[in-house]
């Protein structure tokens, strides 16, 4: 096929306002992925569009499989709560509360 550029699994960026840390979600407009890198604003960066990502989240919530879960821009941690917030994806397993990290599989949710 002539017009496939890549698979899509990774894919490169230009680092937005403030920089990126590795292991953190990045949100430009609608693109969402994980850092695999820690960079600064402009350089080029590779960023992770699927799989399921360990991230730190709200203590205090209980995540169950399937719940879907936002990315808190200003604390910096994963949540269930959507205002405010960015749609990432979904709990991939249940998430204790209190618990610093949940399984997160990157993604449009289907609900």
């Amino acid at each position: 096929m002539k017009n496939f550029l890549q698979p899509g699994h990774s894919i490169d960026i230009t680092v937005p306002s403030g920089g990126i840390t590795a292991g953190l979600p990045v949100i430009i407009g609608s693109l969402i992925g994980i850092a695999s890198v820690t960079a600064l604003e402009g350089d080029r960066a590779s960023i992770a569009r699927v799989g399921v990502f360990d991230l730190p989240k709200v203590s205090a919530q209980a995540w169950t499989q399937g719940a879907k879960i936002y990315w808190d821009a200003a604390a910096k941690l994963a949540t269930t709560v959507s205002t405010s917030n960015t749609l990432i994806g979904i709990a991939a397993d249940v998430a204790a509360n209190p618990s610093v990290s949940g399984p997160v599989l990157l993604g449009a949710t289907t609900v």
